[in-house]
């Protein structure tokens, strides 16, 4: 049973600095979005392509509050829930069956 226990404590960790590295990069694209990026630039472009499908839906149902976008904060909120709930409860089971 160690090595399933083993197994999903290694899951859990990498899906714990998953979470954090996409954390980091909705941060950065927020910042980005503060100044007037270029767009053809690659590292924008890469991070327009990768945040864009998460920010879109919430932006949709959150909109503009005082002109503010919220999604990028509100993704980061769902992810630390997500690092919390989930990741932690993967990491205890884990425990549990070493």
């Amino acid at each position: 049973m160690f090595v399933v226990g083993n197994t999903l404590l290694g899951l859990a960790t990498v899906l714990d600095y998953a979470l954090t590295f996409y954390t980091w990069i909705v941060i950065a694209r927020a910042l980005i979005s503060w100044v007037n990026p270029d767009p053809w630039n690659p590292i924008v472009q890469f991070l327009t392509r990768v945040t864009e499908p998460v920010l879109a839906p919430i932006r949709r149902r959150l909109g503009w509050g005082m002109g503010v976008d919220l999604s990028p904060l509100a993704v980061i909120v769902v992810i630390w829930f997500l690092q919390i709930a989930v990741v932690q409860s993967i990491k205890d089971l884990a425990v549990r069956m070493n």
